[in-house]
């Protein structure tokens, strides 16, 4: 690869990894942080969901503004503003201050992963944009799943939260000088007038969808979808971002260019690839519970885990350049089947037949590698094949909304099915007590029932039991809770299934449409010459 392509690339790579860190690097240390400002863990869990709220808002408007202004000008100030956030957040001295820090941080780092690949989609050679691309979704990938225990590892060394954000001051400074250096801005850029007001409606849209799906509760998800703080927001952001296309289509064809080209939105292969983006980011949530399934139900401890999750965390960085090579040989349909069917496969493993770890290693390779190939390449490349130079950077920001939203959506989701697994442990505890022949006073059971299904918290529930002195009552129910934890992880892997199976099928839909379009191009560039 020429020098003027290995050094932008090699940025935007470590930009990405950086940014996309940020939001799993916090959530190892959400308890320091509480008791540091005195907060309640429901104010606490405002430091992931301003962060969330800041990436969705960002990445529409920065593709956007990367098509006006030049992606190497907005790559420096999404770098720029993340550093000053991560500098703010570490020096805050109350937990207003914190927040209002994140959400800086989140507006720097929602941008870099959309404006790296509309460069790689503009300025790479055809043959070669899917291996960069798929480099960037690694980066990606990768540091999503290594968040929590990059976390806990700066936290443990350093003892002090503070380190988690000042670490990024620096490489934020490096990013800014060597990007100023090596990004070489050859873009044609877009002179048509910002929509700002386009900007603003869909940022309230999209706040409000998003705020929306923080209300949700996994547990009680009939009940939180038909409280007012759900379906208010939710009818709310939808009624916005259905204003928000008819003021954008009103704009077709004057000197304001929209936001979002409502062509685009016209065309079913578009609107199928945004579906993908969707599934996929249901699939990356779905890895994120990995972990938990290593500690709490193969019984490795807190400390342990995280070495077990890095062969699922190479294997996606393999299944990222992977599938980026793939899209370069193969196409991005070709390759987003393969990936759908390797995920599904590996996800189906988990409940019908991984009991040891090295039975675990073998299913979370096949999920890495397939939710990898499925990072950056493939989604990008067929959601810009119709945007023009000028929309790149905003039809690639828009797949990346609908991943963001999923992502927001499905842990709820994924959770809710650990939570509500625990309102069986009574009857699980009944049936291990009865096969064991293990009579127990009733009020015995129905405490330990309610204490239990009451909290889904494994591992304090796990330490408590161990310490029963009576073996064989002790054993029956550790069994009941494995038990127990293993129906609520059966529930999360085959809704991962489902999605894996969406997304090949969606593959599949998409290729037939995009063949149907070429067609019908190709007749009409007949019959107009």
């Amino acid at each position: 690869m020429q020098r003027q392509m290995k050094w932008p690339l090699i940025l935007f790579a470590v930009g990405v990894f950086m940014a996309a860190l940020d939001n799993g690097i916090i959530t190892s240390s959400l308890t320091t942080l509480n008791a540091s400002f005195g907060v309640t863990p429901t104010w606490g869990a405002w430091t992931i969901t301003l962060y969330t709220l800041g990436l969705a808002v960002s990445v529409p408007i920065a593709g956007k503004l990367s098509d006006r202004y030049g992606r190497k000008k907005l790559f420096l100030i999404e770098v720029a503003l993340f550093g000053i956030g991560s500098l703010l957040v570490a020096l805050s001295t109350s937990f207003t201050f914190f927040l209002i820090s994140r959400v800086i941080q989140a507006l720097g780092g929602g941008g870099i992963f959309i404006i790296a690949s509309s460069y790689v989609l503009s300025r790479f050679p055809a043959e070669r944009q899917g291996s960069a691309l798929g480099i960037l979704g690694g980066m990606n990938g990768i540091a999503a799943i290594l968040g929590p225990n990059v976390g806990s590892f700066i936290l443990d060394v350093t003892g002090n939260w503070h380190w988690l954000f000042l670490i990024n001051v620096p490489i934020a400074i490096l990013l800014f000088v060597a990007g100023i250096r090596y990004i070489q801005e050859e873009q044609e850029l877009n002179k048509a007038a910002v929509d700002w007001s386009g900007i603003a409606v869909l940022t309230l849209g999209v706040l409000s969808l998003m705020y929306s799906f923080s209300n949700l509760d996994g547990v009680n998800m009939l009940e939180s979808i038909v409280s007012p703080m759900f379906y208010g927001f939710f009818a709310g952001g939808i009624a916005i971002l259905i204003i928000f296309y008819y003021l954008e289509k009103r704009l077709e064809g004057t000197r304001r260019e929209p936001v979002v080209s409502t062509r685009l939105l016209g065309i079913a292969s578009f609107r199928w690839t945004l579906l993908i983006a969707f599934f996929s980011g249901a699939i990356l949530a779905s890895v994120i519970f990995i972990p938990g399934f290593v500690e709490q139900y193969l019984g490795v401890s807190n400390t342990a885990s995280g070495y077990w999750f890095t062969p699922l965390a190479i294997a996606s960085g393999i299944g990222a350049g992977g599938g980026g090579y793939l899209v370069d040989r193969k196409g991005p349909i070709w390759t987003l089947s393969v990936a759908g069917l390797l995920s599904a496969v590996g996800f189906l493993l988990f409940p019908l037949w991984v009991e040891d770890l090295w039975q675990f290693v073998i299913a979370s390779v096949l999920v890495g590698i397939g939710f990898g190939m499925m990072l950056g390449a493939p989604v990008n490349v067929l959601v810009t094949e119709q945007a023009g130079e000028n929309n790149k950077g905003i039809a690639v920001a828009t797949s990346s909304l609908f991943r963001q939203m999923a992502m927001a959506i499905a842990p709820t989701i994924f959770a809710g099915f650990l939570a509500r697994s625990f309102t069986n442990l009574g009857t699980n505890v009944q049936h291990a007590f009865t096969d064991k022949g293990i009579q127990v006073q009733p009020e015995m059971m129905d405490q330990f029932a309610s204490e239990g299904a009451a909290s889904s918290d494994v591992s304090s529930l796990t330490e408590g039991l161990a310490q029963i002195p009576d073996q064989g009552i002790r054993d029956t129910l550790l069994k009941a809770v494995h038990q127990t934890t293993g129906q609520g992880y059966s529930g999360l892997f085959w809704s991962a299934v489902i999605f894996s199976v969406l997304t090949l099928v969606a593959a599949l839909i998409t290729g037939r449409i995009r063949s149907r379009e070429k067609s019908l191009q190709s007749n009409e560039a007949v019959t107009n010459s």
